[in-house]
């Protein structure tokens, strides 16, 4: 099972862009590898895109994308993460988001297919991270 992150969905919609082609064939890759879902954090991020959520839906159904809510351990750790991420210096703008998602695929041991690593890396260092390879 893997974990879409946002910045993957956000590939494909918006065709043209610079990473369209590899967002969409890592979709098609990891659906073959087994299930794809998504949590509700990154259905909200995704549908800042949309005018009306059943645009979204159909989407989601073409890729046979599911929206899997989180485990409260998921949660839990999330905020935990984040206060540690906080100790640390981190800013408190735009970030909390990446701690749902890195959390929810720790927990259930998923793996996340994103092109953003740095914060899963540093956070979540036993998540398996489908991304490009650093140049």
């Amino acid at each position: 099972m893997t974990l879409v992150d946002s910045n993957v969905l956000l590939d494909v919609i918006t065709e043209g862009q610079e990473w369209a082609d590899w967002s969409e064939q890592q979709l098609d890759r990891a659906a073959l590898r087994g299930p794809l879902i998504i949590n509700d954090v990154i259905y909200a991020e995704v549908s800042a895109r949309f005018s009306v959520f059943e645009t979204l839906d159909a989407l989601l159904d073409e890729y046979r994308i599911e929206v899997a809510p989180m485990p409260r351990a998921s949660l839990f750790l999330a905020g935990k993460t984040f206060l540690r991420y906080r100790s640390a210096g981190g800013l408190r703008t735009g970030v909390l988001p990446d701690f749902f998602i890195g959390a929810h695929a720790a927990v259930l041991n998923l793996s996340i297919l994103t092109r953003d690593t740095k914060r899963y890396r540093t956070y979540f260092p036993s998540v398996k991270l489908v991304a490009p390879e650093p140049n």
